[in-house]
């Protein structure tokens, strides 16, 4: 049987090095990209892992990368898009670079990793994307996280779209909506918008950044259920289009559902007065 390949971005920390260490063990070829592969010492003891120069927002290290990993395994059956970036505070206050480079990672680095591949897809007859959203994709979530949503409600739609016009060639499209996962040091990585010459947001922004630094470990997902999701949806375990993991944004997805908009709005609003 022909051995498969994954070909998953941001691999150097977090969730994408455990999906390629994961996939690796399962058998699989794993493209590993990063923006530094100079600096990786933990994926390069797998004899079937490749590591790929990346920069998701680099249309031209994409079309490098996407390239290379063809030609190093002859044939890719899955990409992951797992590459992204949080920017929170209030909106006044972002930096304009700030904005730019939240979408340009969360949205255009998906756009950019598809239009590569598909090419190499349609002459294969099939493949399957899954990409990497949150369940801040589908609701909203933290306040201040306005960014962050807006790049995660774009990858949701860019996907849905995406459905129609390639199914009829065979290739497949799934959405993970993840949660904080432990481990991963979220809170840490955030970028905090900022204008020490206004304090309207004060208070909101130190309840908010409050919260989540005391976050206590059982309000987080393990990542290996979400490794385990993602494995579920590139062999052929699981069909869902869109799987939710973690009690938190299971939740979440039930009292948006179950209530009015307003009403949504203003319970999650009240855990920050």
């Amino acid at each position: 049987m022909e051995k498969k390949t994954i070909f998953i971005t941001g691999t150097s920390s977090g969730l994408g090095k455990l999906t390629a260490i994961h996939f690796a063990k399962l058998g699989w070829n794993v493209a590993a990209t990063m923006r530094s592969p100079e600096k990786e010492t933990e994926l390069t003891a797998y004899d079937n892992i490749k590591i790929f120069k990346l920069d998701v927002t680099n249309v031209d290290q994409v079309e490098s990368a996407v390239r290379d990993a063809i030609d190093a395994f002859g044939k890719i059956d899955v990409v992951v898009n797992n590459a992204g970036m949080g920017s929170y505070g209030a909106l006044e206050l972002a930096a304009e670079d700030t904005i730019d480079w939240q979408f340009s990672v969360n949205v255009r680095g998906p756009i950019n990793v598809i239009r590569k591949f598909l090419p190499h897809f349609r002459a294969a007859g099939g493949g399957m994307f899954i990409n990497i959203s949150s369940f801040m994709g589908v609701t909203t979530a933290v306040p201040l996280g306005s960014l962050y949503n807006m790049s995660k409600f774009a990858l949701e739609g860019l996907t849905e779209g995406l459905y129609y016009e390639l199914k009829p060639l065979n290739i497949e499209l799934r959405l993970i909506e993840q949660g904080g996962s432990k481990g991963n040091n979220f809170v840490q990585s955030i970028i905090w918008n900022k204008d020490e010459n206004i304090n309207a947001y004060d208070d909101l922004t130190n309840k908010v950044s409050q919260m989540m630094a005391v976050m206590p470990e059982d309000q987080l997902d393990d990542p290996q259920t979400i490794v385990e999701a993602i494995a579920a949806q590139a062999t052929g375990a699981s069909k869902q289009f869109r799987t939710i993991v973690g009690e938190a944004g299971k939740g979440l997805m039930a009292l948006r559902k179950s209530v009015p908009i307003e009403q949504y709005l203003e319970t999650i609003a009240a855990n920050y007065n």
